[in-house]
């Protein structure tokens, strides 16, 4: 079977190669200008950004070290010699030389050049129209997440709408890239279907279009169109799945729940993810990367059943009926247990979860977008009720929280312990401007670490076009 391979590698790989964004590999070669000719093609092309979703750039390590360790809720784990570096994240001190900034951007990039192969090259193709408009929203919608990721740890960044012969320009602001990302998902909602027969399962839907879209309004702080929007996706008939252990198990994909979810089934075409291998247990199921905080253990109230299905401990036994080992001293002692698959489960063709899909939104968020939003507007009844579905489930009792002000930390904090440890908490803190609070004891510096560093190869590669992050040089 052929493969696609979409590359780009901004500024410090592309300025000379102009040409060279396509290269696919199969049994011999297949040039670019053969490429992009059939029905076919525009699948597989649009494939290619799907795959990348599951690659190591954005489910191994760079995101979650990126997104997930600069939190409070997640640590580096292993044993302490493990990839070491990792610790630079936890404590704010990478540089504009670090090899994970730089990783981090690139991968972005490729993606955004994968969707941008689409985007341009697809409506040229003579196919069936509907399938030709489908595929071209998909990758708009894709392209959307890959510069929501991008806007959010890098600030502004180049704003590149389709293939271009030049890609040595400004970054554009974060304003303009917020406007470009709310163009791509409002005109990728407008024709994304919200299903898909089984064998579609992981495409993106009118739902996922709009549930990101009203996440991006969260962010811009437009909360009248953050409201709106979320409630368009309340509308469409998602629930929370009433189970929290099985949301997260290979029965619970692509749920009720499911809004936005990564399929990573382990094939012979994409070879599943090592999403889950990474954070497995040490010297059991995976790496025993990326593990839970003291922090994080004190923030849940008690009773919340959240707290035991989030957190898998050394010593228990799963309610799948695994035995968690006990008392390795390099293997830790708690994991995320969120990405833990069942031995029974696992699929050996591939690594330990390999099978885990990645859930990048839920209902819950939605439900927790809409509430903020809701209050930010002085609705305080609406959300008030959001926020007690969402407790409910977890076993707790209705929010005591009936104030604007109070009500607005009881969100923040139902957000912290909902999705606790799927790389929401960093940039959560940022945007609501609690970072220095809760990340200042880590070596957080307000003012300077709310962005990562654009990388110095970028920069040096650009010829000084880019310019730098504050704080940083």
């Amino acid at each position: 079977m052929k493969k696609i391979f979409l590359t780009i590698s901004l500024f410090s790989l592309i300025v000379s190669c102009s040409d060279d964004f396509v290269d696919i590999k199969p049994e011999g070669e297949t040039l670019v200008e053969n490429f992009f000719k059939t029905a076919d093609d525009a699948n597989r092309a649009t494939n290619a950004i799907y795959s990348f979703l599951r690659s190591w750039e954005n489910t191994g390590f760079p995101a979650q070290y990126v997104f997930g360790v600069t939190g409070d809720d997640v640590e580096k784990g292993s044993n302490p010699g493990d990839a070491s570096f990792i610790n630079a994240y936890d404590q704010f001190t990478f540089t504009i030389s670090d090899d994970g900034v730089h990783g981090y951007w690139t991968g972005q990039w490729q993606a955004v050049q994968r969707a941008n192969q689409v985007i341009t090259n697809v409506p040229k193709i003579e196919m069936d129209a509907t399938l030709k408009n489908r595929l071209v929203a998909e990758a708009k919608m894709l392209r959307a997440y890959f510069y929501f990721n991008l806007v959010r740890i890098y600030g502004g960044v180049p704003i590149f709408d389709g293939l271009q012969s030049n890609y040595v320009q400004p970054r554009n602001t974060a304003a303009e890239v917020y406007a470009f990302i709310v163009k791509d998902l409002t005109e990728a909602s407008e024709i994304l279907p919200q299903t898909y027969p089984a064998a579609d399962l992981g495409r993106v839907t009118k739902g996922g279009a709009l549930g990101l879209l009203s996440k991006v309004y969260l962010y811009m702080k437009d909360y009248q169109k953050a409201y709106d929007t979320s409630n368009l996706v309340i509308g469409m008939g998602y629930k929370l799945d009433p189970d929290f252990n099985h949301l997260f198990r290979p029965a619970g994909e692509f749920g009720t729940e499911s809004v936005f979810e990564v399929n990573c089934g382990c094939s012979a075409e994409f070879g599943g993810s090592q999403y889950a291998e990474v954070q497995g247990v040490r010297n059991q199921f995976g790496w025993g990367f990326f593990t839970p905080t003291q922090a994080l253990e004190d923030a849940f109230e008690p009773g919340d059943i959240r707290k035991e299905l989030t957190i898998l401990r050394e010593g228990e036994t799963t309610l799948e009926g695994d035995l968690i080992k006990k008392g390795d001293p390099q293997a830790g002692n708690s994991w995320n247990q969120k990405v833990y698959v069942p031995t029974s489960l696992n699929n050996s063709a591939c690594g330990y979860g390999s099978i885990q899909n990645l859930r990048i939104l839920r209902f819950a968020d939605i439900l927790l977008i809409n509430a903020e939003a809701a209050n930010e507007l002085g609705n305080t009844g609406v959300a008030i009720a959001n926020v007690n579905k969402i407790r409910l489930r977890a076993n707790l009792g209705e929010t005591p929280a009936s104030t604007q002000s109070t009500l607005r930390a009881a969100i923040w904090q139902e957000r912290r312990v909902e999705l606790a440890m799927e790389m929401d908490r960093f940039p959560d803190l940022v945007r609501t401007g609690q970072a220095e609070q809760f990340l200042g004891p880590k070596g957080f510096q307000k003012g300077k670490n709310e962005l990562f560093p654009i990388p110095l190869r970028a920069i040096t590669d650009s010829k000084g076009v880019l310019t730098q992050n504050p704080g940083y040089n």
